[in-house]
């Protein structure tokens, strides 16, 4: 199952998957209010899904990051605990600074009308998520060839990931969004994966950092957007996301033995 897809392959299937994810992202309205389908239930589902991706998926990606983390910088650097923890306080920066977005967002924006919705705040916003699109992309093609199933199912996870964050940025920017916000987010997926066909990443040591500002990312996104309150929930629907996702993320890893 792993290591099958040459990089041409693995390239090609990459763009497969971000057309996909553009798509995901301009019909995310549509996604939210399908019809006869409240908008709790898709957003909870979604929820759970993310969920199990986070704690049996991503921590342990994190986990092995740190031990090529470890490894590649141990010919340069003496081993220090601090050393250990490296790749993870990566993790933290990007949990930190999306945080921190978050924040000055809500402190910044509202519902109200467009001139209470800053231009520097919204830009600085949505060009953060434009990075954060842009890695994903950047590297789907490594993840290919690593392991095909896996990569299909981090693609899953973000593309349903990717119609709860629609929903805060256009909650936060009600007017900006709508006009310019979708198209620009789909485009930071090109933009990514326009970058690794031109210059894929080769060092093991800039993947895992990679991987690590991304990972942190997608903790704090997915505990504040899959996890909402409990009037815009539904815990039947969250729970059979997650059981539904970590079935097939254990099938694929018993398979893959």
């Amino acid at each position: 199952m792993d290591g099958d897809l040459t990089t041409t392959s693995s390239v090609v299937g990459a763009l497969v998957i971000s057309v996909l994810l553009v798509a995901l992202h301009l019909a995310a309205p549509r996604i939210r209010r399908l019809p006869f389908v409240p908008e709790r239930v898709t957003g909870s589902f979604a929820g759970g899904l993310a969920v199990a991706y986070v704690f049996l998926h991503l921590l342990p990606e994190l986990a092995e990051g740190n031990e090529a983390f470890g490894e590649a910088l141990r010919d340069v650097f003496r081993p220090t605990p601090l050393l250990d923890l490296g790749i993870f306080l990566v993790a933290l920066v990007g949990f930190a600074a999306f945080y921190g977005l978050e924040r000055l967002a809500r402190a910044r924006s509202a519902t109200g009308g467009a001139a209470r919705e800053p231009a520097g705040v919204y830009w600085l916003h949505l060009g953060s998520f434009m990075v954060y699109n842009a890695l994903i992309t950047y590297t789907m093609a490594l993840r290919l060839r690593t392991g095909v199933a896996f990569a299909v199912l981090f693609a899953i996870a973000m593309g349903l990931h990717f119609v709860l964050t629609d929903r805060s940025l256009e909650e936060h920017y009600p007017h900006r969004f709508p006009r310019s916000g979708r198209a620009l987010l789909a485009t930071g997926l090109l933009l990514g994966w326009a970058l690794d066909a031109l210059f894929a990443p080769t060092s093991t040591v800039v993947v895992a950092l990679l991987t690590a500002l991304l990972g942190g990312s997608i903790l704090l996104n997915v505990f504040k957007e899959e996890l909402p309150s409990t009037g815009r929930s539904s815990f039947g629907w969250f729970l059979t996301g997650l059981v539904v996702y970590a079935s097939l993320l254990t099938a694929v890893t018993a398979l893959g033995e």
